[in-house]
């Protein structure tokens, strides 16, 4: 897609372009948010500046899209993100970010702005304001507190928040490193009328997902009933905004989250409606695309090695985070490959880390691993 002069661009986003989306947004509401505290928010504010990456031979001017929130409490997440995402790629410079906050983040949209552009000076992007009240009234509670913040539902509504021009994207997670060429990504093709593409995990018990209150109503359950259901993890996908927007995507995801409210039908956060309306019409991507479950189960965040097979991106889903464990001394042994990714003020490489890559670049991780 080309660059489209109507894009909301980071280099224009002033005082006045907030205040005009905050108009057209819903009205006010504060969500449900774990908020640092000064001194930590203090401290997530000071990110060093990241090399500047250049576009190779060969790279024409289409851009590939990229979806991520952006707040206070995964800052540090997402800066890696981008980092790992720019030094991979082929055509850095055609890479272009949608960073969606919330309106009343601790950390306004507007200082996130500022903080992005100080870190990342050449970077494409963009930042859309979410407002929470959209979706608050649809969140039902959940086993992990973390999966009721009201951004985890984000991308249910990239639809309305892209531009009209953006036809595709990729969505990905913030506690997430790509180790690969993100274009190869980008070209995964959405065949027939598959509206997202992500690896599926069809050996995986898809009945877990859901309460037997659900499998028990011969109505709801019948939702499966025309396709074999495979459990995705909704962190990486690849999005046809053109078909989600025309399809209403949107709203048959919160119709589900609405019978949730009155059913209890399931115990996950933002997960299961994706999988009610995708799981069985889902484009596959290879399982190197997302190596997830790397922050451990959602009760301990026990320490998990990685899935057999090659890797291009590594998934810290579940409890655990790279950046706690490792400021906490106690980091998880594949926490270490997240490292060289993080620009946090005072962070490096550890020995450790040179150690685990030793010869072998970062490049070339998915080989050596």
């Amino acid at each position: 897609m080309a660059a489209n002069g109507g894009l909301f661009r980071s280099d224009l986003l002033g005082l006045f372009g907030f205040v005009v989306v905050s108009i057209l947004s819903s009205s006010f509401c504060l969500g449900i948010r774990s908020v640092p505290d000064g001194a930590d928010l203090a401290g997530l504010l000071r990110f060093n500046e990241a090399p500047e990456y250049r576009n190779g031979v060969g790279c024409d001017p289409s851009l590939v899209h990229i979806a991520m929130t952006l707040d206070s409490e995964y800052l540090r997440g997402s800066m890696a993100a981008v980092h790992s995402v720019l030094k991979h790629a082929s055509c850095p410079e055609n890479v272009y970010f949608h960073f969606i906050a919330a309106e009343f983040d601790p950390a306004s949209p507007r200082v996130l702005n500022r903080l992005v552009r100080s870190t990342f000076p050449s970077l494409r992007f963009s930042v859309h304001i979410f407002r929470e009240d959209k979706v608050i009234n649809l969140i039902s509670a959940s086993i992990r507190q973390a999966l009721e913040n009201p951004l985890n539902y984000a991308r249910n509504y990239l639809g309305d928040l892209l531009e009209s021009c953006v036809e595709r994207v990729i969505y990905l997670d913030s506690d997430l490193v790509v180790v690969d060429d993100i274009q190869k990504l980008w070209s995964t093709v959405l065949t027939g009328s598959r509206v997202i593409g992500a690896p599926e995990y069809c050996h995986a018990n898809f009945t877990k997902y859901f309460t037997p209150a659900f499998w028990s109503d011969p109505v709801m359950s019948r939702v499966f009933a025309s396709r074999r259901p495979c459990y995705f993890n909704t962190g990486v996908m690849v999005m046809d905004l053109v078909r989600w927007r025309e399809g209403n995507y949107r709203k048959r995801i919160a119709m589900w989250m609405e019978i949730q409210r009155q059913r209890r039908i399931y115990d996950l956060g933002s997960l299961p409606p994706f999988l009610l309306v995708f799981a069985g019409n889902v484009e596959a991507i290879d399982h190197r695309w997302n190596q997830h479950g790397l922050g451990g189960d959602n009760v301990r965040g026990s320490c998990r090695s990685l899935h057999p097979g090659p890797v291009s991106l590594l998934h810290w889903s579940g409890k655990g985070k790279p950046w706690a464990r490792l400021d906490a001394k106690t980091p998880c042994p594949l926490d270490h490959l997240w490292e060289p990714y993080d620009l946090h003020h005072g962070s490096s490489i550890s020995s450790k880390t040179n150690d685990l890559l030793g010869s072998a670049s970062v490049a070339g991780l998915s080989s050596y691993l």
